[in-house]
């Protein structure tokens, strides 16, 4: 039968919380030393039950040379996590410089450009700003084909519209020419028909 899964909630019960801490307890310690027999992994745990009683294991050695192994570890760790953090920060302020002197340059030749700089530009500022005026006519040229693009489109469906719309209007002026032509006159049955003489007419 299988055991239902357990909730991770704390045992409120202090006699189960007791028993299930001792089994879990025993059931840890195992799993460790067999981690260390087939891994050749030195181990360390401590344990402090709701009673602050310890309970503590090393599986090569003792504790305190676990410790002594782990503070020498610790500052290792720090100092190449703050050398991780200083290089970050390194790249970062380059990469704002490099771009703080391209926004110069980029000001100073709208400046150049229109006639309100002061002096005249090295031969590296003007390859930038060459560089940059390049990226933005590449810009301007692909929006403007992408707007021209669209009102092809546009054009292109009030065509079809036109052409439906006219097409109709032919079929309705044809149908309507159909319809006048098939008209035949009424025949009379009267054999008689009525004549009025031309006397009466000028008669007053």
């Amino acid at each position: 039968m299988a055991r239902g899964k357990v909730q991770m909630k704390k045992i409120e019960n202090p006699v189960h919380r007791q028993v299930t801490f001792c089994k879990r307890r025993a059931g840890l310690l195992k799993k460790a030393k067999e981690l260390s027999v087939l891994c050749d992994a030195d181990i360390g745990i401590f344990i402090f039950s709701s009673h602050g009683k310890l309970f503590e294991l090393a599986t090569k050695g003792n504790m305190q040379g676990l410790i002594e192994r782990y503070m020498k570890m610790k500052p290792t760790r720090v100092s190449q996590a703050d050398q991780a953090v200083e290089t970050q920060t390194l790249d970062a302020k380059k990469e704002i410089n490099l771009l703080k002197q391209e926004i110069e340059i980029l000001q100073k030749g709208l400046r150049y450009m229109f006639g309100g700089g002061d002096g005249t530009m090295t031969l590296d500022e003007l390859q930038v700003l060459e560089k940059h005026l390049e990226v933005w006519i590449y810009h301007v040229r692909s929006a403007k084909m992408d707007v021209l693009f669209q009102e092809i489109q546009l054009l292109r469906n009030s065509e079809g519209i036109l052409t439906a719309a006219n097409k109709y209007l032919q079929d309705k002026i044809i149908e309507e020419n159909i319809g006048v032509t098939n008209i035949t006159p009424m025949a009379s049955d009267n054999p008689y028909p009525l004549t009025i003489p031309d006397d009466d007419i000028f008669q007053i």
